[in-house]
């Protein structure tokens, strides 16, 4: 076989065989900056409308047993300070599929002109599902012969601070350990948090253009810290694009368009570097977003 085949080959079945971890780090996303519910539940009613916003993407495409993610995040505004939302999130890498769907809770707080400091809290269930016996062929290797399924809680909490030029949060995301204890008593463990960190800045150029840099930090408990680092460039509020960095593994270009006063639009194409470039495969992601407000003067994103 040749290397250029053996190399996918092998990092696909380190992924397999690493899945203990599957489902305590979150799934990745290229355009982060327009996903923050799925990212912190304190950005809950942060629209001020109802919204929805739908990603999906496929890593490493063309790649057999490769990851794939798809997302759906629907938020909106219930009282002046209140905000609710749903997210749920699908993750699938060879025979493991997790399934995560979240009610968040957010409370706003005003900390200046336009200005908002809002705490939130998360609650949901996470499915694990395993399907080891399509690995097993001939084998007749007892841990490759039952198909592995479980639900557990799951808690997060965040913070998020928004302005017209500044956006930064804080989260805990998947506080609760997978063992849950029922006897007399229920005992519920926690384990050391996810961690996520994110800021974004507005810079006006001029009446046309806008610079906006972000980054997103990412801590999992026994991985290293990891970050993706994003530059845009906004003419009119209306066509967006840029690149991002996302460290030692891939460059990314992302394109935004607001095809409408409500509808938005956004691609991501991964370009692998680093330790990425043993797979010579892309990866590609779709966003769609959509507010349902009425009468809008200013298209400008409120991310």
């Amino acid at each position: 076989m040749e290397i250029k085949r053996i190399a996918p080959l092998m990092l696909i079945t380190g992924w397999l065989l690493s899945m203990s971890s599957f489902g305590q780090q979150g799934p990745q996303f290229t355009q982060y900056m327009f996903n923050n519910l799925v990212i912190n539940p304190a950005y809950a009613g942060a629209d001020e409308h109802p919204s929805i916003t739908i990603v999906a993407r496929d890593q490493w495409s063309g790649l057999e047993n490769a990851p794939s993610t798809q997302s759906f995040a629907a938020h909106t505004l219930v009282a002046k300070r209140v905000g609710l939302g749903l997210t749920v999130v699908h993750d699938r890498i060879g025979v493991h599929k997790n399934t995560t769907a979240t009610a968040n809770y957010a409370y706003h707080l005003r900390a200046g002109k336009n200005a908002f400091f809002s705490m939130g809290l998360q609650a949901g269930v996470v499915n694990f599902r395993s399907d080891y016996p399509s690995l097993a062929g001939n084998s007749n290797d007892p841990l490759l012969s039952r198909y592995v399924k479980d639900t557990k809680l799951n808690l997060g909490a965040g913070i998020y601070f928004r302005s017209p030029r500044l956006d930064a949060g804080f989260s805990l995301p998947g506080l609760l350990s997978r063992k849950i204890q029922v006897n007399d008593t229920v005992l519920v463990k926690f384990r050391n948090a996810d961690v996520l960190g994110y800021l974004r800045y507005r810079i006006p150029l001029n009446p046309n253009f806008t610079l906006e840099p972000s980054a997103l930090v990412k801590y999992f408990p026994s991985l290293p810290v990891s970050f993706d680092a994003n530059c845009m460039i906004i003419y009119k509020e209306v066509i967006s694009g840029g690149l991002s960095y996302r460290n030692n593994e891939s460059v990314d270009m992302i394109i935004k368009l607001q095809l409408t006063p409500k509808l938005q639009v956004g691609y991501g194409y991964d370009y692998p570097v680093g330790d990425g470039t043993i797979l010579t495969s892309a990866s590609h992601e779709l966003m769609l977003h959509y507010v349902f407000r009425k009468n809008i003067r200013n298209v400008a994103s409120p991310r």
